[in-house]
């Protein structure tokens, strides 16, 4: 039997190259591997003929912006609906984080930092400067320590759905209150009752969809269930870890102190 949502994922690349983006593998050092959706106009394909088959990358020629995913999906299904919108006025850079779509690692460090470390070295090598970020969920703590590693490269930044970290106390205080036990139990579903559940808490309205195209995604979009599994168990640090990151963050200018445990405006 068919599955559904893997045969529309051509017309969504389709639709995708139409808006401005095309999928591009980096190779980050051997044994990593992260896949972009960039610009279409900073990958320069060698014409027939020529020797050299790899294609040609180029500098970004507008202000840039990344768009980090969340755990229930890849880049590309996370941000769709926005990349229209956004490839008009700047240079668009969509990843796939690691053990998500076509992104692998052979290393077996699974912390955010090292998410962030390999995103970045990827940027960089579209000869990237300068950057917007907006995370979603997971992909938000991603951009935090992006933002902490790397200042001058984050100029701003848009998080939704995110913490700076997530602490055991948070952890359990939060899977508790959803009734689950543990993270992969929520985020790493296994049956159409249990992905229902979590894009009801992902999402903000109510979305129905027939339970053949939920089986459809958990097969498609839940690959690498071990390393994810490992990712979640890595995201998860001491309350009294002395490395707990505390910033002054900006909204609408006023300036407010923000931790883990929330936040207050000043």
């Amino acid at each position: 039997m068919v599955n559904l949502v893997a045969a529309q994922t051509p017309l969504l690349h389709g639709l995708m190259k139409m808006a401005g983006v095309q999928p591009h593998r980096v190779e980050i050092e051997p044994g990593t591997v992260m896949n972009f959706w960039v610009p279409n106009e900073t990958v320069k394909k060698p014409q027939k003929g020529e020797k050299n088959k790899t294609p040609t990358l180029t500098k970004p020629n507008k202000p840039v912006i990344v768009l980090v995913h969340g755990f229930a999906a890849e880049g590309i299904v996370t941000w769709q609906f926005q990349v229209g919108a956004l490839t008009k006025k700047y240079s668009v850079y969509i990843p796939d984080l690691l053990f998500f779509g076509s992104s692998i690692t052979d290393k077996t460090d699974r912390s955010p930092t090292f998410q962030a470390e390999t995103l970045v070295k990827g940027l960089k090598k579209f000869g990237i400067e300068k950057c917007i970020v907006v995370g979603f969920s997971y992909g938000g703590m991603v951009a935090f320590k992006m933002a902490e590693l790397y200042p001058d490269l984050v100029q701003a930044m848009v998080i939704s759905g995110s913490i700076l970290a997530m602490t055991d106390s948070i952890s359990e205080a939060t899977l508790s209150e959803l009734g689950f036990k543990s993270s992969s139990e929520l985020l790493l579903p296994d049956s159409v009752k249990g992905l229902k559940t979590l894009l009801s808490v992902a999402t903000y309205k109510k979305l129905w969809f027939p339970n053949r195209l939920h089986k459809d995604y958990l097969e498609v979009m839940f690959t690498n269930r071990k390393e994810r599994a490992e990712l979640l168990e890595g995201l998860v640090i001491n309350n009294k870890d002395p490395t707990i990151p505390r910033r002054y963050i900006s909204y609408g200018g006023r300036t407010t102190k923000s931790s883990i445990w929330g936040s207050h405006r000043t």
